[in-house]
């Protein structure tokens, strides 16, 4: 009986800690893991909110990089992780939706490994081409592609990223089937596609704007419903006759399941102000990102996201053959 009674003692206790530490959250260094490499547009936004949730939170947030299976590797290194707070990952459209359908044997469940905390922005994909390719449109390009496919190669920022299911989309809606080259990030793929060896990248518009305002690659089309206001003068797919054409990502905030309550909305929280700042809110708008308004922004509102946009990519991931081992 004394036994019993003190292992309800300490089970009582143990119940008590768990939420002290968490209203005490954060007292030391947080890292958000960024599933890719150095550069590409996930970076480029995550660093943009980790260094004023850093400021909000009183606490540094540590940005580390950890690419790998199209994003996949380095969330799910957060998947496994303790769900005290200190450990996050943000999110893509590719890790947290497309993947869980392209791969055969996804490194976790995208809806039950993870407790959402907050949706940031969507980020539209714009198709660019090496500045050589001899094509000044969308229509010469499909055209150019159908004539020499055999021939032609396209980047991503890995098998199953955000980057990858652009294209894939775009193939498969004009028809074309055409080699893909993954890289591990955004960076290296434009890097090749700079310079020439490689044809095309359906790049997020966060870091396909630098080499398309510079001239170092050739920006074709938006592949939205509208044009965005960060490449005014590049027309969408649809406004050259592909209406259906429509390929995007988003980020997200991310913590292992069963994180406590507490803790997701001091995250979410900081998060959120984070978004409301003037100055992050502007570089964001630069680089294309379109900030999610706060009623899209909660928590709930992420989890049935996930849901939704797996359901969605399902089907044209399917429809093109493309699967990953």
């Amino acid at each position: 009986m004394k036994m019993k009674a003190l292992l309800a003692i300490a089970a009582t206790a143990f119940a008590f800690v768990l939420p002290a530490r968490a209203q005490d959250f954060p007292t030391r260094p947080m890292t958000m893991v960024i599933p890719f490499a150095a550069g590409g547009p996930t970076d480029i936004l995550g660093r943009v909110i980790a260094a004023r949730m850093s400021e909000v939170l009183g606490q540094q947030v540590v940005v580390e990089n950890i690419g790998g299976a199209g994003g996949m590797t380095g969330s799910a290194r957060v998947a496994n992780a303790t769900p005290d707070g200190y450990q996050f990952v943000l999110g893509t459209v590719g890790t947290h939706a497309q993947g869980q359908t392209l791969y055969k044997s996804p490194l976790y469940n995208a809806v039950t490994d993870f407790t959402p905390v907050i949706l940031i922005a969507n980020v539209p994909i714009v198709l660019e081409t090496r500045k050589d390719l001899p094509v000044n449109d969308f229509k010469e390009f499909v055209a150019y592609a159908k004539q020499n496919q055999a021939k032609m190669q396209f980047g991503s920022a890995g098998a199953g990223s955000a980057t990858h299911l652009g294209c894939v989309l775009l193939n498969y809606v004009i028809g074309v089937d055409i080699t893909h080259v993954p890289y591990r990030g955004t960076g290296p793929a434009l890097q090749d596609l700079e310079g020439g060896r490689i044809d095309y990248v359906c790049d997020v518009i966060t870091t396909a704007k630098p080499p398309i305002d510079g001239g170092a690659v050739k920006g074709l089309a938006i592949l939205d419903s509208k044009r965005s206001p960060a490449l005014p003068n590049v027309p969408t797919a649809a406004e050259q006759g592909t209406p259906n054409l429509i390929a995007y990502t988003w980020n997200a905030i991310f913590l292992p399941k069963d994180a406590p309550q507490p803790i997701v909305k001091k995250l979410h929280d900081a998060a959120l102000e984070s978004m409301h700042t003037p100055a992050v809110r502007d570089r964001l708008t630069s680089l294309g990102a379109e900030i999610v308004s706060d009623q899209d922004a909660t928590p709930q509102h992420l989890g049935d996201l996930v849901k939704s946009e797996i359901a969605k990519w399902a089907a044209p991931i399917k429809a093109s053959g493309v699967s990953v081992e």
